[in-house]
């Protein structure tokens, strides 16, 4: 039976407890390679591993191979690695080499002396991992190939090689699977090419890393007591600041999801602010080693930088390397119903800075507190709900047509911290924070009381627990009003919806001149509720408007014939029904006319409205969100 006594957490480690999630625990962490550990190490297909250069820089990489075991214990507490790398520019292997290398006998040798090392063995494949950290006694480097790195049209091509490492393990942990997206590993003998060293990361650098869904991240505890974890999300979780003079070096930023409370990583970050960074490109083997500065940000601070979030890392680049087919190995995505996705993975969360990411922007502060007074069901899926505005009634004024309103329901519904949530992921990094485009006309709001009204689709946690509120008594936190979705009312303007995305018309009717707007909605049969409902609420649409129904394929096979009956109903209110698509040709005879065109639709629909409208001036309102 093995006992140990935890070690003590560090003065970094202990600030982020205290901070985030302010409860006290020993730490789990084993000072030895545990006997459970030793074994699932030898089964898994990757290592990723970090240490510090000469300069006290820190850096990571990540090995692998589908040859299980390339990483096995050869004595108690002690691992042998046999592995294929980058011989040439893979900065940890170059680290461990100490750039010493003896050309006329193909090797490194040994290394001089011991270097610290932190490292993750991983098997995507399985969402499993085990942290490790220790040090490294022994190397030796042999290359695949005996040619001299040389340069071939201004890149540097360099080697294959197989390292051997023994490696000391004096800590030891396994961790959860959440946020591994499943891959599976197969061996590749890299032959790299150097394509840039520039602290501005060039554009092939920036592509790696907004395609990426995972990296590895290397820290250390005033420059000792190494660390490797394993970050990952959705791919484009990590985001790039990129400044406009080429001379100024790129700062990477990715958010801290809900983990295990350790803060081992974030820890080291507060006391020594480096990191080392590996983000691969699994399918190509394009890899970006970076290492730089760091900061933490929390709260305020990190939201302001990154939306949706409250903990938050941002690497000032000191130094990188950008290798084309660098990587030992490729990894191919699972064929699973989610492609591999972790069911923890949220939503990209992007950075203030970036045009989508200011439609989730909100104010640090509770501004106001908005009280149901009215819900009315539309359809199956849609609900209108009536607000006011109650306790700071003219906190925030008038708003403006087209805008929307942000709504806090995080009191409500955070349920605090968990380690997993397996009946429900995503609500473990939900902030419960949404924003409704707001449906009620300027005119009509009340001097009194700021009443507004919102149309909702049911379609994730904040809309479904709205569902089941009660008029009269649920009371939501607003964060504010904003967005600029607004008409240009003497233009001949035309306006393309699909379902929902009607709503940002709705509060622009009443200075609308309806003999210049055209506007095409495209809407579900399973909604004719909704064009119902508006059409007779706002009746001035009706001569402006067509509208597209399709999806009859989901209508029950025994509706009694209410389906037809609806469409009837549709008809007779005067609107012109096509019981079809939206098609390029519906648009073409508006073009000669038509000075802007506004589009709320989905993604797919909208880069559909792109192409059929080429050289246009095109407005939409941002219906990701």
């Amino acid at each position: 039976m093995e006992t140990f006594s935890p070690r003590p957490w560090h003065e970094g480690e202990l600030f982020f407890q205290r901070r985030i999630v302010d409860r006290g625990r020993s730490d789990p962490t084993t000072p030895f390679l545990a006997a459970r550990y030793a074994n699932w190490i030898q089964q898994y297909p990757a290592l990723a591993m970090g240490t510090l250069d000469d300069n006290g820089n820190p850096w990571c990489t990540v090995w692998g191979t589908n040859l299980v075991p390339f990483v096995k214990p050869v004595a108690q507490s002690v691992l042998g690695v046999q592995a294929t790398v980058d011989a040439s520019f893979d900065p940890v292997v170059q680290a461990i080499c100490r750039n010493n290398f003896d050309m006329k006998n193909n090797n490194c040798g040994t290394a001089d002396k011991e270097m610290e090392m932190g490292g993750v063995s991983i098997h995507l494949e399985e969402r499993a991992r085990v942290k490790l950290a220790g040090q490294i006694t022994a190397a030796t480097l042999k290359r695949l190939s005996a040619n001299r790195d040389v340069l071939v049209g201004g890149r540097s091509e360099g080697a294959a090689g197989e390292l051997h490492l023994i490696v000391r393990i004096d800590q030891s942990l396994g961790n959860c699977p959440k946020y591994l997206n499943k891959k599976h590993i197969v061996a590749h003998i890299p032959r790299p090419k150097l394509l840039s060293t520039s602290p501005h990361l060039p554009q092939k650098a920036i592509e790696v890393v907004h395609n990426a869904d995972a990296f590895f991240i290397a820290s250390s505890h005033k420059h000792r007591d190494m660390d490797c974890n394993y970050r990952g999300g959705p791919p484009g979780f990590i985001r790039i600041v990129q400044p406009d003079d080429s001379e100024e070096a790129s700062t990477i930023v990715w958010p801290e999801y809900s983990g295990n409370a350790l803060y081992q990583t974030l820890g080291n970050l507060r006391v020594t602010p480096q990191a080392g960074l590996v983000i691969p490109n699994f399918e190509t083997g394009d890899v970006l080693y970076v290492t730089g500065n760091t900061k933490v940000l929390l709260g305020t601070e990190a939201s302001n930088v990154i939306a949706k979030s409250t903990v938050a890392v941002a690497l000032m680049v000191t130094d990188a390397k950008l290798v084309e087919n660098g990587l030992p190995f490729r990894a191919k995505v699972v064929e699973d119903g989610a492609q591999g996705r972790s069911p923890y993975n949220p939503r990209v969360r992007y950075l203030t800075s970036e045009e989508i990411g200011k439609f989730d922007q909100v104010e640090s502060r509770f501004c106001a507190t908005a009280r149901m007074i009215k819900k009315t069901r539309l359809t199956p899926t849609i609900t209108k709900y009536n607000f006011t505005l109650v306790g700071h009634k003219s906190v925030f004024g008038s708003w403006k047509p087209g805008q929307y309103v942000t709504m806090d329901a995080s009191a409500s519904m955070t349920k605090g911290y968990s380690h997993m949530r397996d009946d429900d992921p995503t609500s473990l990094n939900d902030d419960f924070i949404r924003t409704f485009t707001i449906t009620s006309l300027p005119s009509a709001v009340g001097e009194e009381t700021e009443d507004f009204e919102v149309m909702i689709r049911s379609i994730g946690s904040v809309t479904k627990w709205l569902e089941h509120q009660k008029d009269g008594i649920c009371e939501v936190a607003v964060r504010g009003i904003g967005g600029d979705f607004t008409f240009a009312s003497s233009a001949c303007n035309a306006f393309i919806a699909a379902g929902i995305g009607i709503t940002p018309l709705l509060s622009h009717l009443d200075h609308i001149h309806f003999n210049t707007l055209r506007t095409f909605w495209s809407v579900r049969m399973v909604d004719i509720g909704l064009p119902l409902a508006i059409l007779r609420d706002y009746p001035a649409l009706i001569r402006s408007t067509t509208i597209y129904l399709t999806g009859f394929e989901a209508l029950p096979n025994k509706d009694g014939g209410k389906g037809n009956e609806e469409i009837q109903r549709l008809i007779d209110t005067g609107v012109l029904v096509q019981q079809r698509r939206l098609c390029k040709e519906d648009l073409q005879p508006c073009l000669p006319q038509i000075e802007n065109w506004y589009v709320c639709t989905a993604p797919t629909m909208r880069r559909q409205v792109h192409e059929w409208l080429p050289g246009t001036v095109i407005h939409y309102e941002n219906f990701d969100f």
